[in-house]
């Protein structure tokens, strides 16, 4: 598949999630009553939606100009990577299960190798695959974490009923 096909595809797939993310906490007010739930529920609203942003900046930039997405994928996974380590803290004091947090530390560690790529994607050249290449994996990563911490909320006897 051709990147940047892929690239549109993953931005609507994401901004879609995103969508669907919104349903189920507007359909579960209750949620939102507790400071901790509040934040972890956006934290799954930020895998889905920095994803999205970071595809379609790589389609804007793409092969063409790589300064463009190398740039904004930093700024992005930089944003990214500070939410979820400010989530990880708070979680900490707030008694949120550990597989939450160990989700959430997995994001942390998919963001920084997001900025490091992005920097640096001559890193990954022994791979045999191009920076935009290995993003689209780690992008891939970051929303199946995002997945995990779905399924927890749907799963979990630890959220409020």
């Amino acid at each position: 598949m051709d990147v940047s096909t892929f690239y549109a595809l993953f931005s609507t797939t994401c901004f879609t999630l995103t969508g669907l993310w919104w349903n189920v906490v507007r359909a579960r007010r209750d949620w939102t009553a507790d400071p901790a739930m509040r934040r972890t529920i956006g934290g799954v609203y930020l895998s889905f939606l920095l994803p999205a942003l970071m595809g379609l900046f790589a389609q804007v930039g793409g092969t063409e100009n790589p300064l463009l997405w190398r740039m904004s994928f930093v700024v992005v996974a930089v944003v990214g990577g500070a939410s979820m380590v400010r989530l990880v803290a708070q979680a900490g004091r707030d008694g949120t299960s550990a597989a939450i947090r160990w989700t959430q530390i997995g994001s942390v560690v998919v963001y920084a190798a997001i900025a490091v790529i992005g920097v640096a994607p001559q890193l990954v050249t022994p791979l045999g695959l191009t920076g935009i290449q290995v993003e689209a994996l780690l992008l891939i990563a970051l929303v199946a974490l995002g997945h995990a911490l779905v399924w927890r909320f749907l799963v979990s006897d630890e959220v409020p009923d």
